[in-house]
């Protein structure tokens, strides 16, 4: 099968100290000193693993364990300090859904706004409104100003708009969590026709059921580590008991996951 992802041993650090509560001149003095000190938090530590055309990859952890940070580096918008990403095709990620609407723009306005963000022409807009539209069950609000849309109502729109393209390499991060039941399930068919036409594609979520149904791999960080990744099943109990406290999680580490 064709790869389209391949991380390789990559690592991303943050600087931190204490200049966030220190002016510059005392920073600088400190700094002169000597007395100044800086500390290094691996947000990713040493995570490697390949992504083949038409699979998906769910990434599971508990909050801080370094997903967002991977998914950053994925997308090019960070560099990673140490190992290196190839990309196999164009990406497209659906990250904060609601983010980056004006709210005192209408329904119809926001649409055409995050559209010319995505680099989607007017014309190609033009062509899709209605199923954007239909698709977001918001047609009786289209000339309503956004920010009177409930905040499933603001994550629907702009789901549907990003979920228009067909991209080869696509990832999600807690995005088919929006919405209603009947919405959730709607975007689940959407994503998985996607799946269908061969995109490879990541799926960030903390619902563990959400994980088992939809993705083929898993990959599991714990505090910036990889604990496992492979296939779902076998992955996702370890991680069920994990969160139940029935399984350590240096019992999983030393069992190579």
């Amino acid at each position: 099968m064709e790869t389209m992802l391949k991380v390789n041993d990559v690592s991303i650090s943050y600087k931190i100290g204490d200049f966030k509560d220190i002016g510059l001149k005392e920073w600088t003095m400190r700094h002169l000193k000597k007395q100044y000190k800086v500390e290094t938090f691996m947000a990713v530590d040493h995570v490697s693993f390949a992504l083949n055309k038409g699979e998906m990859l769910g990434i599971i952890g508990t909050n801080g364990a370094g997903k967002s940070t991977l998914l950053k580096a994925i997308t090019g918008v960070m560099e990673p300090r140490g190992g290196s990403i190839e990309r196999g095709g164009s990406v497209s990620a659906l990250l904060e859904l609601a983010s980056g609407f004006d709210g005192d723009l209408t329904v119809r306005e926001n649409a055409y706004l995050r559209g010319a963000m995505l680099g989607y022409t007017r014309d190609f807009m033009d062509e899709t409104y209605e199923h954007i539209l239909d698709f977001s069950e918001l047609r009786a609000f289209q000339d309503r100003p956004f920010k009177q849309l409930s905040t499933g109502m603001q994550s629907r729109l702009a789901f549907a708009i990003a979920s228009l393209v067909q991209p080869e390499i696509l990832i999600l991060d807690e995005v088919l969590s929006v919405g209603d039941g009947a919405f959730q399930e709607k975007s689940a068919k959407k994503m998985q026709e996607i799946i269908e036409h061969g995109a490879a594609t990541i799926l960030v979520s903390h619902s563990l059921d959400q994980i088992r149904e939809l993705c083929n791999k898993v990959l599991w960080l714990h505090k910036g580590k990889q604990i496992a990744f492979g296939d779902t099943e076998g992955i996702a109990d370890q991680y069920q008991d994990f969160l139940d406290g029935k399984l350590p999680i240096e019992a999983v580490q030393a069992q190579g996951g």
